[in-house]
């Protein structure tokens, strides 16, 4: 049924439960799972922010991401189960999650929700609840 899942990866509890509940679809169904993580600097900045802050904090970022990745690799393996990653650094996380399921051809996305929180949420809303809203696949919300 699904044979190219995406989960979009934040290091978020959720997007680990999504990673979760991706691997028993994968796994089920025999298909192919990419996680995609978008690194993004600090979303506050204006026209005169000095970029270097914002090169270093995607440094570190990207850092976390592999550590995290090597530690989903070896749950994955425990499944029997291989996925591929990316890592971006987005124009627009929505837009391009949406436009990266697109160009894979990936028919289902699983998702954690709410992997912001506090302020940045209210402000720059949900991701989950973008992506669900701008791509035609299926999207699977995972709590």
């Amino acid at each position: 049924m699904f044979q190219n899942i995406l989960v979009p990866f934040d290091l978020s509890n959720n997007s680990i439960k999504a990673f979760k509940v991706a691997l028993d679809i994968t796994k089920k169904y025999q298909s192919k799972m990419t996680l995609l993580t978008c690194l993004e600097g600090d979303a506050w900045h204006h026209k005169n922010y000095d970029s270097r802050a914002d090169k270093e904090l995607i440094k570190k970022q990207r850092e976390a991401t592999k550590k995290h990745l090597e530690k989903l690799q070896l749950i994955a393996e425990k499944n029997s189960v291989s996925f591929k990653s990316q890592i971006l650094i987005p124009h627009s996380v929505i837009n391009d999650i949406v436009t990266f399921a697109k160009s894979r051809k990936h028919d289902l996305v699983v998702i954690g929700s709410h992997g912001r929180t506090g302020l940045d949420r209210m402000i720059l809303g949900s991701v989950a609840n973008g992506v669900s809203q701008k791509t035609k696949y299926p999207v699977l919300i995972a709590r």
